[in-house]
């Protein structure tokens, strides 16, 4: 994995480079993949358990987005959410954590299902499209998962938060669960008319996390997207609605907070 370089000038004239060490965990492995429904390759991440090699059996997977921010110092933007740390060391929870890395200035781009009116956006369902029809079917068949919805999460933060609940709401039957951190509902009110009109399973699961510092919308918008999966008939006890008093938007918030989400996504 490339090393990022770090070099400092001396008063003598000559430097020094020191190269960052990479904090990804022995079970992180990464690949290339065509996504022909973005005209690129995406590099995607692999947590696999460390019972994997020494078992037969077949593992629930989580999908989740941004994974330069996930497993990795080196790679992350501003710290990473260290899941691989906490994941390795679990004895009873063993699942496959799948990062699908960003495509840097086309984020927004991406991770929008609706284009904003002044940012633009609104390719995420072509996103989505990337995952299910393409890295899905290849990590099905390269792993031993249990390819199932009910075994099928998928989790991330700001417009992660976004894609992650808008997947679980427009393709249930390939995610059952979705850990919605920071979720950017304010790209476009369309993300609440599509909540509203479509048919979603009573046993969906959703937690949702918001810090009480981030944007004056973040915690409305939340409570206003919790109450209307209730009025749908979701089950309550298949929602949480966290609000960190304090939480920023950053990956301190959602590093400090992804096992407890984890845990109850994975009950």
């Amino acid at each position: 994995m490339k090393s990022l370089v770090f070099t400092f000038l001396f008063l003598f004239g000559f430097s020094i480079t020191i190269a960052a060490q990479s904090t990804a965990s022995k079970q992180i492995s990464t690949f290339k993949i065509e996504a022909p429904q973005l005209n690129t390759y995406k590099t995607i991440w692999v947590y696999t358990p460390k019972s994997y090699e020494a078992s037969s059996k077949h593992y629930p997977v989580i999908y989740m987005f941004d994974a330069q921010n996930l497993f990795d110092e080196e790679t992350s933007y501003v710290g990473e959410w260290k899941v691989d740390e906490y994941l390795d060391t679990l004895t009873n929870k063993d699942v496959i954590i799948i990062g699908i890395e960003h495509g840097n200035e086309k984020r927004l781009e991406e991770l929008t299902p609706y284009p904003h009116e002044k940012h633009g956006g609104g390719q995420g369902d072509t996103f989505l499209q990337f995952i299910i029809n393409t890295v899905k079917p290849h990590i099905d068949v390269a792993y031993r998962t249990q390819p199932e919805a009910e075994h099928t999460s998928i989790f991330g933060a700001s417009l992660g938060g976004l894609m992650a609940f808008y997947a679980t709401i427009k393709y249930p039957e390939t995610f059952s669960k979705a850990g919605v951190f920071s979720p950017s509902f304010w790209v476009n009110d369309k993300i609440f008319e599509l909540a509203s009109s479509s048919e979603i399973p009573k046993t969906s699961k959703f937690y949702f996390l918001v810090g009480s510092k981030e944007s004056d919308s973040m915690v409305p918008d939340q409570e206003k997207m919790v109450n209307l999966l209730k009025e749908k008939g979701v089950d309550e006890n298949n929602i949480k609605n966290i609000i960190i008093k304090g939480g920023e938007h950053n990956e301190k918030l959602w590093s400090e907070n992804f096992p407890k989400a984890f845990e109850w996504l994975l009950q």
